[in-house]
């Protein structure tokens, strides 16, 4: 039963050559990224309306039966169960996104917007919300105008994006405010510029507009997305830090990895030789020791796990962009409106959460790797990395940040999704807090590559300090792009500017991170 508004033709809705076709499955986080970043027009299959339509009429079905179903003829939260007046029930759908619009604090960039709306449509696809194939449409002509609905921050715990995906969705009825082009405007005016009229809900179709995980779900990828930057950061430095510190590298041999196939530490260990490809360090007594530190020993032990960890984060993400957590769940054969928890999603938070520790874990190796080249009694380097002696300091005070950027590490780690208490009557007595635990572990990832940065201007002097040229394959390159931004420190000089700037370059000309390997 779709409201009185004219949406837009679907042929105005299917861009002549679509990057990116809805099928209701099949998407990868990279398709989402690809939203997100290069905003490619975006279409459904034909395939998709049928499904739309079919899902439509199960929800009319139920609708003309009488039958109280949740969210369709009875109300929302702590007033479950308590019938919705015939008369009111259109109304109720708009209602329940403007009451739920209770996000505050800063607006969420255009890519995570870009990414919720492209998740939504992905979840609605697969046709078990019942969504107004017309309300559906006005949606994928949103996202193809540029409009961006702005999304404060803070709200959501987790247990279906309600504040977030109502925000989102106020833009879509002519409301709240949005973001084009860059420039914020009128949600109602935005549409207009776009020459796209509000949407008017019908029966369920507010309900299947916000009761999604889709802002979860968008900040989940840029937190897997950060921290595939970092690892490939933190490898980068790793292998340099074995170039300056002449590393045993004996222990990366296939054979070793072999003997304990942990899931994830093969590839890593893959990952290291590729980048130590033809590398000095490779010939017979280039080791400068028997057996190296930990820190330097274990990268592929420590990096694997993170790999693992990713891993595990990707197969809850993409489960979530190709499947439908709304509730009720129309199924079909026989028509029904099922009740669903398929909304709450333990693993998604879980999977971040192991992400972060294990990005811990891979930061503070690479904290110690420092340290140790600063000593010369683990090094055989100058003391500080300077040549000059105690008149200099080299990089003594850098200590300083690293631990700084440890200490905020360490506290990202610590688990968030035990953070909550019940809310609606006690109705909702169990959450997940998943977007904090996205946003703390992008954060986590940010701060890890700023290690990464500076544990690649340590190692490139020690490289200079100890006269060898690295000839890796992807020692020789992240050691030129390291002097490239950077020259090697002789006189003190303020090295916080030196640190910043690798970190520019890495955020511009990102590594490829290593290849996952399924848990």
């Amino acid at each position: 039963m779709p409201g009185t508004s004219t949406p837009p033709r679907r042929a105005e809705l299917m861009p002549e050559r679509p990057s990116i076709v809805l099928s209701g499955g099949g998407l990868r986080i990279e398709d989402v990224l690809r939203v997100m970043r290069e905003r490619p027009p975006v279409a459904a299959e034909p395939a998709v309306l049928r499904r739309l339509q079919q899902a439509r009429r199960v929800v009319e079905q139920h609708l003309g039966s009488g039958a109280p179903v949740y969210g369709l003829t009875t109300a929302l939260g702590a007033n479950v169960g308590k019938a919705i007046a015939p008369s009111e029930l259109q109304a109720y759908q708009s209602r329940a996104i403007q009451a739920r619009s209770v996000g505050i604090g800063e607006a969420a960039s255009d890519e995570l917007v870009r990414g919720v709306l492209f998740t939504r449509l992905a979840g609605l696809s697969t046709g078990g919300s019942g969504i107004s194939p017309e309300v559906f449409d006005a949606l994928l002509a949103l996202l193809n105008a540029g409009i961006c609905p702005l999304i404060p921050r803070v709200g959501s715990i987790g247990v279906a994006d309600l504040p977030a995906m109502s925000h989102a969705m106020l833009v879509l009825m002519g409301q709240g405010r949005a973001r084009v082009g860059g420039k914020e405007v009128d949600g109602a005016q935005a549409l207009a510029d776009a020459g796209l009229a509000p949407v008017a809900l019908g029966p369920k179709d507010g309900l299947a507009l916000i009761s999604s995980n889709a802002w979860s779900v968008s900040c989940a990828i840029h937190a897997f997305d950060q921290a595939g930057q970092a690892l490939a950061n933190l490898s980068r430095a790793a292998t340099l830090t074995m170039e300056g510190f002449r590393a045993n590298l004996s222990p990366l041999d296939a054979r070793v990895q072999a003997a304990r196939p942990t899931p994830g530490q093969a590839a890593a260990a893959a990952h290291i030789r590729a980048l130590l490809d033809g590398s000095g360090l490779w010939e017979k007594g280039a080791a400068r020791r028997v057996q190296d530190p930990l820190s330097i020993r274990c990268v592929a032990q420590i990096h694997g796990a993170v790999l693992w960890a990713r891993q595990g984060l990707r197969e809850h993400i993409e489960c979530e962009l190709n499947g439908s957590g709304d509730s009720p769940l129309v199924v079909q054969e026989p028509d029904e409106l099922l009740s669903s928890s398929n909304f709450h999603i333990p693993g998604l938070a879980l999977s971040l959460e192991a992400l972060g520790v294990s990005l811990a874990q891979a930061a503070s190796a690479a904290v110690q790797r420092c340290l140790r080249l600063y000593s010369p009694g683990a090094s055989g380097l100058p003391m500080q990395l300077t040549q000059h002696g105690p008149e200099h300091s080299g990089f003594a005070t850098v200590q300083k940040t690293l631990t700084a950027l440890w200490s905020e590490v360490r506290h990202l780690a610590n688990p968030a999704c035990l953070d909550f208490f019940p809310v609606s009557e006690g109705a909702e007595d169990h959450a997940l807090m998943a977007p904090g635990v996205a946003a703390k572990t992008a954060r986590l990832a940010e701060r890890v590559t700023m290690i990464a940065a500076i544990e690649m201007l340590s190692a490139a002097q020690a490289v200079d300090l100890a006269q060898v040229s690295p000839r890796g394959a992807g020692t020789r390159d992240t050691y030129a792009r390291i002097r490239a931004t950077a020259p090697v420190l002789d006189g003190d000089r303020p090295l916080g500017p030196d640190m910043d700037a690798i970190i520019g370059m890495l955020r511009e000309r990102p590594f490829d991170p290593p290849e996952e390997a399924a848990p």
